[in-house]
């Protein structure tokens, strides 16, 4: 296997112009960089990556911290982090936390030893008081819900605003009843807490009362979690003719509920959920959902990573990024 000083021999250059040319240095002649472009094709010499990454201290890989690759929106997400990965330079190891509040703080204490250069974590069970927990010594890019005050830089969902904006749909499609079925509602900031509140702010705009009644509680954010918790809830009398689902998974669930029931969607109850995975545009009816643009919130989560790692000088002050939205209409609101 030829070695640089082979290329740089070939080239009459020295070894340090070679390396210039390989790493893309500005300060080469033109014409010198074509002899050693040329003799590195001739001999095929192979840059020996890893060699590199260990002596800048670095392996070309980041982490992906996520609670459970099989459910649709993870899979999404991580398929758009490793496409962004890539157009850094940058490969991905994924790791599943089981939605664990340990397991995503042992993800945190352990990515240095896994030899990743920084550390993209999805959080659930983690909550504000965890924020100490983030100062670590590697970088860390957060994608979640806000960890409050916590040091490390953040990509949010927009939360809050999309659920309002969902709500809204199913009012202005004429629901006046409008449940939401979400998980078990706390003090923290969760995916169920913060899309509630939009929903509520959605009802109080229009002049809708918020009934205790019309929070449907399943015990996981799953299709099957979604299913069992609507048709308990139907089966005790539940009169709704809008459903807004904090997920997609839970909106394919309560589809399913809604049919065995006998109950037409949407000529009786229009649903709409959050997230537009794939298989959303899918289903009979097909979903109406919320879509956060995961790409650009994938992109913006490896940005400020490969920032971090890459990054020279004082650590720059700490980032807090909430993606956009939009609501895609299908059959399943009347669209």
């Amino acid at each position: 296997m030829a070695t640089i000083q082979d290329v740089a021999k070939a080239a009459g250059v020295s070894a340090m112009t070679v390396s210039n040319v390989i790493n893309g240095h500005p300060n080469v002649r033109p014409a010198t960089r074509d002899r050693v472009l040329a003799a590195i094709t001739r001999l095929d010499y192979r840059v020996n990556v890893a060699a590199r990454n260990l002596r800048k201290g670095r392996t070309g890989t980041i982490g992906l911290a996520v609670p459970e690759i099989n459910r649709p929106y993870y899979g999404r997400l991580a398929a758009s982090i490793i496409a962004a990965a890539a157009r850094h330079g940058l490969r991905v190891s994924i790791e599943q936390t089981g939605a664990r509040r340990e397991s995503e703080l042992a993800a945190l204490s352990l990515s240095r030893n896994r030899l990743y250069d920084g550390l993209i974590l999805a959080t659930v069970g983690m909550g504000p008081a965890d924020a100490e927990a983030l100062e670590v010594d590697h970088p860390v890019v957060i994608l979640g819900e806000r960890i409050f005050g916590g040091p490390v830089d953040h990509v949010a969902m927009p939360n809050e605003a999309a659920s309002e904006a969902a709500t809204r749909h199913l009012v202005e499609r004429g629901c006046r009843r409008v449940a939401i079925v979400c998980g078990r509602l706390g003090g923290d900031a969760d995916v169920s807490t913060l899309r509630h509140t939009g929903y509520l702010r959605a009802l109080a705009a229009a002049g809708l009362p918020a009934d205790p009644e019309l929070v449907v509680t399943a015990e996981s954010l799953t299709m099957q979690g979604g299913a069992r918790a609507l048709r308990a809830r139907l089966a005790d009398g539940l009169d709704t003719d809008g459903v807004f689902c904090v997920t997609d998974s839970v909106a394919m669930g309560v589809l399913r509920a809604l049919a065995d029931a006998g109950i037409r969607v949407p000529e009786q109850v229009r649903v709409i959920g959050f997230d537009n995975v794939d298989e959303s545009a899918y289903l009979v009816p097909s979903l109406s959902t919320v879509d956060p643009d995961h790409d650009l919130m994938a992109e913006r989560a490896v940005a400020l990573l490969a920032a971090r790692i890459d990054g020279a000088g004082p650590a720059p002050e700490r980032k807090e990024f909430t993606g956009p939205f939009r609501l895609v209409v299908r059959e399943s609101t009347g669209g």
